[in-house]
């Protein structure tokens, strides 16, 4: 297993990298940066856009557009100009909450959570407001469906190859979560906790399914991410990053043999920004000799 850094220092607080196999780049956002960048392997070049507001993620569509939750809008991503074509807006009336993780299924619906937050001077830091999160879920003909509410903060998921489980983690109830998943309608049931993050290991936040439906899960603060079975709860792995605040990952590559893993600043004090002095970057994991699954895209057609 190699860990190596792609892309050092890029950003503040890196999320919600995507592979997008058409064009053989990598979509990932800095949410306090404000930016939305497409990193390209084969060249090493980083084609960015400023949209200037708080986005916590970004998707391809099938028509080949780019699908982006910003502050508290969904909509399309000009690239030339950073305008958002706004689909559907929530919470406009909260300035303390935003749009952080999000996901597509199989059927092309964007699902995406919020997290309530308070920004921290100075420069680019903040802090969480637990329980104002919720989990939406934008359908392919761009009606919208609150689907969990009250939620500590909304992070990453997953679904299994049957599409009949979806895996959810709210980070500050410290781990992940499986419902019962309806594909057909696009709805969750049977909430139930299958695995625990010890405090000591840090906070769960991004997550992404392996062909053999495996869950890996970044550890925010916990400078790792982790190999998980679901169905056991077993942890059975663990990949160590040179840097505490781990916030995300997702397949990549060809073959989808590759780990991309984001990273962040946030919270490191200016001693520890010294020497963990690859937080903020990119980082890609080869060599664990196990493929992912392609991440799904929103159905816009």
């Amino acid at each position: 297993m190699s860990v190596e850094v792609v892309q050092k220092n890029v950003g503040y607080l890196l999320e919600g990298p995507h592979w997008d196999p058409a064009s053989g780049t990598l979509l990932y956002v800095d949410i306090l940066g404000q930016i939305v960048y497409r990193y390209n392997p084969e060249t090493g070049k980083t084609m960015e856009v400023k949209i200037g507001q708080q986005v916590g993620a970004v998707v391809p569509t099938r028509s080949g557009r780019t699908l982006v939750a910003a502050a508290h809008a969904i909509g399309f991503l000009d690239w030339e100009t950073g305008k958002i074509d706004t689909l559907v807006e929530v919470e406009k009336d909260r300035a303390e909450t935003r749009f952080n993780d999000a996901k597509c299924d199989a059927a092309g619906r964007f699902w995406v959570g919020t997290m309530g937050f308070k920004s921290l001077p100075p420069g680019l830091n903040e802090s969480v407001l637990p329980g104002l999160a919720s989990l939406y879920c934008l359908h392919p003909d761009k009606t919208l469906t609150t689907n969990l509410q009250d939620v500590g903060l909304s992070n990453g998921m997953a679904w299994t190859a049957d599409n009949k489980t979806m895996y959810y983690i709210d980070s500050l109830a410290r781990g992940v979560d499986a419902f019962d998943y309806d594909i057909v309608n696009g709805t969750i049931a049977n909430r139930r906790r299958i695995i625990t993050i010890p405090e000591s290991e840090g906070i769960p936040d991004g997550m992404c399914i392996d062909s053999e439906g495996m869950l890996w899960v970044a550890h925010f603060f916990g400078a790792a991410v982790k190999r998980y079975n679901p169905i056991t709860g077993e942890k059975i792995r663990m990949v160590q990053l040179p840097t505490d605040v781990i916030t995300s990952c997702c397949w990549g590559g060809a073959n989808l043999d590759e780990l991309y893993v984001t990273s962040s600043k946030l919270s490191l004090s200016d001693e520890q920004l010294k020497v963990q002095d690859t937080a903020g970057s990119l980082f890609r994991v080869t060599g664990l000799g196990v493929r992912g699954v392609k991440a799904e895209v929103f159905n816009d057609l």
